[in-house]
């Protein structure tokens, strides 16, 4: 199974190898995923990010992004909400400028047992009212995920504590005012692996390498990401 998610993750990044005047980032970052149940129906979600900018050289984005769960069945949620998120210049730049995004969301989640781990699919749309320095975009975008997480202990009684290994894949793409972005339907994909350790069915922690290939306007970019995250299930 491991291996055939792999090829599959090969699959969607073998394409953006060929991508011509690539330039190439390392950054850092950082993340808290939190789900907290209300009752049998409804729930909250709420998720922040830190992100750097290139070569680890101060801070880049701070991602807020709550949420409301409904939850259609035990494996199934949906899930609406607001994102605000920030760039800030790097700090070798003089006079730059903060800019700020909002975004409106909805997306539905699915999983399913796979071995003796779980597979999740989500499916997310975007309505993204974007800050630039000389004019704001309202743009659509469409995201859809999957994460495979296996444990590397067998367990009799599923998967409540020990170490894991997780891979996932994101792909994005523009729906509405393409031509104002980077002029593609392909806005982005994020290939990423991961080890961790969940303590117990309420808390997970990992780190892993995280590739994220992005299709500019004039150039595109391949940025090597070393993740840190936390997950939370209240």
């Amino acid at each position: 199974m491991i291996l055939r998610t792999l090829l599959l993750l090969l699959s969607f990044a073998l394409p953006l190898i060929v991508f011509c005047q690539t330039r190439y980032e390392q950054t850092g970052w950082a993340a808290w995923f939190n789900n907290a149940k209300l009752s049998k129906k409804w729930g909250l979600y709420f998720d922040i990010q830190v992100r750097t900018h290139d070569d680890w050289n101060g801070i880049r984005n701070v991602l807020l992004r709550p949420g409301v769960n409904y939850y259609i069945k035990s494996n199934q949620t949906a899930t609406g909400g607001y994102l605000y998120t920030p760039t800030f210049p790097a700090p070798d730049i003089t006079n730059g400028k903060t800019l700020t995004e909002h975004r409106i969301w909805e997306q539905y989640t699915i999983s399913h047992p796979v071995f003796t781990g779980s597979l999740s699919h989500r499916f997310r749309l975007e309505q993204r009212f974007i800050g630039r320095t000389d004019e704001d975009i309202f743009s659509q975008r469409f995201r859809y995920f999957f994460r495979d997480v296996q444990p590397l202990v067998r367990t009799e009684q599923g998967f409540r504590k020990g170490p894991f290994v997780a891979l996932q894949n994101e792909l994005f793409f523009n729906l509405q005012n393409k031509d104002r972005l980077n002029g593609s339907f392909f806005d982005q994909n994020r290939a990423y692996i991961a080890v961790g350790y969940r303590t117990s069915p309420k808390f997970d922690i990992e780190a892993g390498y995280l590739n994220q290939a992005v299709k500019g306007a004039s150039s595109n970019t391949m940025n090597s990401v070393i993740q840190v995250a936390a997950y939370t299930r209240f």
